[in-house]
Formats: C-alpha cells, structure tokens, sequence
C-alpha cells in the first residue's frame, strides 16, 4: 500500500506491503517527519487516527480504515518537544518551504523564482504541488478553499457538475460516457485538465488563469468574474501562484502560517504582470516538459506512448492511470 504523509517539513510517500502492522507505519512516520511523538489525521473532513489504541503489532489491514492511497496529515503532538535544542517559545519556526522536486535539476532550476512586488508590499512566488496526478486539484484547491488536500471534494464537484449538466458536458466533449467520465475523474490517479478548470471556476465563481510555461500562453476559465486565481501548467503538472507578504503573520495558534495571498481582484494588473514575468524565468529554466513529443512510458503494463493525448487515451481504454517519463 501506498500512503501520503504530510509532516512539518514536507510531504512524502510511503509504501508498506500488506503484512505491515501499526509499528511499522509509526515508524515510517517518525522516520520521514523526524518526529518523536506525533499526532496523526485523515479523510476528509481531517478526523484524527488514534494509532495508539491500536496494539503495535496490528496488521494495517485489519483495523477497517482502508489508508492505501490516503493522505496522512502529521503534527508534532500538542506539549511534547522534537528535542532538547529546540525552543518553540522564543521565535516562531520558519514557514515550510515548497518542495523543488518537480523542477528539473538538470536544466539548472534549483529553487522556485521569487519576483518582488512593491506595489502589493510581497513577492510572488510558486507554491509547488506534490507530483500525484491529483496536482491540478491541489492547485485549485489551495487557492479557493486554503487547503491543497481538498482533491476528494473537488474532484466530486467536477462529477456532480457534469451530470447536473448532460446538454453541456456530452460524450463528444468528454471524449467517452458522461458516466464513464464521471467515474474516472474520482479516481485519485486520474489527471485534471481544461474540463476541470472551467467547472471549478464556475461553481466558486472565480476566474482561474492558466499559464502554460512552454509557451507562456495564458488560459482564462470564467473570464469576468470578480477575483481570479493564477496556477502555472508546465507539461504535466499544475502549481499555484503566491504573494508572499515581506512582514507575514505569526500567531501561537498557527505558527506556521506564512500570510500568501492566492486570489487576487481581477482588476488588478500588476499581478497578470508578475505572473508573466515569473513564467518567463520557469521558461528559461526549462520548467516544463514537451507534452507533444515527448513518450509517456506506463508503469502499469510498460507500453509507451506519445504525448499527453496517447497517455489519455491508454488510461481511458485501459484504466492504467500510472505514468512516468521514458527515457
């Protein structure tokens, strides 16, 4: 099984075969977060995990939560100290820092450009959303509703969405059965696109720009509404445009919070602008991957394909949702 782990610093996978018991998971997360004692949640709502109340070593499998697939938030638990050096009372710790992985370190990207802007007191940053297939989602979702593990309840409303309008949204657009589709966008490997950026804009009523890095092409689903939100599609995935403030919040009750502002009033230029200008640098980084040319290999029966659409196609025919880049 495969389980997500969102820890202070970060956010890992996890694998553990079937026979894993309750120990063996408690390890993985003290190993992977660094913490020593940790409180754990899950689903959607956040419900707590009280992995203590079940015996150590308690096979996964038999305690009725299935968590294969399912995305583990950790926190240090409440009162207790990660060691005898750190001192929480004196200055609040460092806002988590997006992780970098998906920008290829070989084409010379090493952090997330930054691009300054005096008029709004902050500088406009990516916030970099996990490689999971469900990018888009988390995108989106950390925009309108302050939380990228949304991606259950967003991928619900692009269903219900569809099959509440069946003269909009026909097998001609989807490409199979309203039905068919409405199935497989629920499923947590199955990619997001144009279809889902529009429903979303238009059920939050809020424009979403998409600004593709290859070509700086800029996309506008529900053009004219009152406030928009910015997420940057670089081949195959999808992260999220952040002002971050030069003098950000801290407060006891979330000493985390770094005060970014991800919804912008679509009168307002100046964003569009940095917006632009920070895809530029992505674009000379070379933050993107050709999806016409480039050959989709699937991790499920190996087969390869061309572009994005031959992928598309493969999961739709087959339900193999597991792709990686062939080399």
């Amino acid at each position: 099984m495969r389980i997500r782990v969102r820890g202070p610093s970060g956010q890992t996978t996890v694998t553990l075969d079937d026979s894993a018991t309750i120990r063996d998971l408690q390890d993985q997360i003290a190993e992977k977060t660094s913490l020593r004692t940790f409180d754990v949640k899950y689903g959607y709502p956040l419900k707590p995990l009280e992995l203590d109340t079940y015996q150590p070593d308690q096979r996964i499998s038999e305690i009725g939560i299935n968590l294969n697939g399912e995305s583990l938030i950790v926190a240090q638990k409440e009162g207790a100290s990660r060691g005898a050096s750190d001192d929480a009372t004196t200055a609040p710790p460092a806002p988590p820092q997006p992780s970098t992985s998906h920008i290829p370190q070989e084409n010379g990207a090493e952090d997330p450009p930054e691009i300054p802007s005096p008029e709004h007191a902050g500088t406009f940053v990516l916030r970099v959303m996990p490689d999971d297939n469900s990018c888009l989602f988390r995108a989106v979702g950390a925009a309108v509703m302050g939380d990228m593990d949304t991606m259950v309840e967003l991928r619900s409303i692009v269903a219900g969405s569809i099959q509440s309008n069946p003269k909009e949204y026909t097998a001609a657009i989807l490409g199979q059965k309203p039905d068919d589709y409405c199935a497989w966008i629920q499923n947590e490997d199955s990619w997001g696109g144009a279809i889902e950026l529009k429903i979303l804009s238009e059920y939050f009523n809020i424009e979403i720009c998409s600004i593709d890095v290859q070509t700086l092409n800029m996309f506008q689903f529900n053009e004219g509404a009152p406030t928009r939100c910015i997420v940057v599609y670089s081949g195959i995935h999808y992260d999220v445009l952040a002002l971050s403030p030069s003098n950000p919040p801290y407060t006891r009750a979330n000493p985390l919070a770094h005060g970014d502002t991800k919804i912008f009033e679509a009168v307002d230029p100046v964003v569009l602008e940095k917006a632009k200008e920070l895809c530029r640098v992505l674009q000379g980084k070379h933050y993107y991957t050709d999806t016409s040319g480039f050959t989709v290999r699937c991790n499920v029966c190996g087969g390869t394909f061309t572009g994005e659409k031959g992928a598309t196609k493969h999961a739709a025919e087959t339900g193999h949702y597991d792709f990686g880049e062939s080399r």
